[in-house]
C-alpha cells in the first residue's frame, strides 16, 4: 500500500470513497467531500466528521478503512446526531416526525411533494403544472420563454 520515493513512504490515495451510495472525491478534505452527498451541507458535514472522530481537515482519500466505516455509520445515524432545528424535513406531512433526508431520497421526496400539490389542486401545484413562477415573482417582464417573446403590435 505504501510506495517508497526517495526514502520517504507515501500512502496511496483512494481517488473515490463510497459513502451513503455516493462517490466522493478522494482529494478533498473530509468536511468538503461529504457535501457531495445531497442533503448534507458544510455545517452538518463538519458535525458528522467530529462526531465520528475524524479530523475535518484531513484528506478523505488517505483515511483508513475504520475511519471511513465510522463516517458511514455516523451518516446513517444522522437524525440522532443533528439537533431538530438543523434537519431538512421537520414535521413530515405524512408522519409528523422530524427527519433528515439525504442521498437519492431527496429527489424522490421532492417529486412526491410536488405530485401531492398537483393532486390537491393547490395554487402552487397549478403553477408547477403550467410551468409558471411559483413563489410570487414578477412575471410581466422576466421569465419569458417560448415562441412569443416580445411585444406584439396591431397590424
Amino acid at each position: 500500500m505504501a510506495k517508497k520515493k526517495d526514502n520517504i513512504e507515501a500512502d496511496e490515495i483512494k481517488h473515490i470513497v463510497r459513502v451513503a451510495n455516493t462517490d466522493l472525491e478522494g482529494k478533498k478534505s473530509v468536511q468538503y467531500s461529504l457535501t457531495g452527498i445531497k442533503g448534507i451541507n458544510r455545517r452538518s458535514a463538519r458535525i458528522i466528521s467530529i462526531v465520528s472522530g475524524v479530523d475535518p481537515k484531513a484528506t478523505i482519500g488517505y483515511l483508513e478503512d475504520e475511519q471511513i466505516d465510522a463516517l458511514k455509520s455516523t451518516v446513517d445515524n444522522i437524525e440522532s446526531i443533528l439537533p431538530t432545528w438543523m434537519m431538512n424535513r421537520r414535521k413530515d406531512p405524512l408522519t409528523g416526525d422530524d427527519k433528515h433526508i439525504f442521498g437519492t431520497d431527496v429527489l424522490l421526496v421532492k417529486r412526491e411533494d410536488l405530485n401531492t400539490l398537483k393532486k390537491t389542486r393547490s395554487y402552487k401545484g397549478i403553477r408547477h403544472e403550467r410551468g409558471h413562477k411559483v413563489r410570487g415573482q414578477r412575471t410581466r417582464s422576466t421569465g419569458r420563454k417560448g415562441i412569443s417573446v416580445g411585444v406584439k403590435r396591431k397590424s
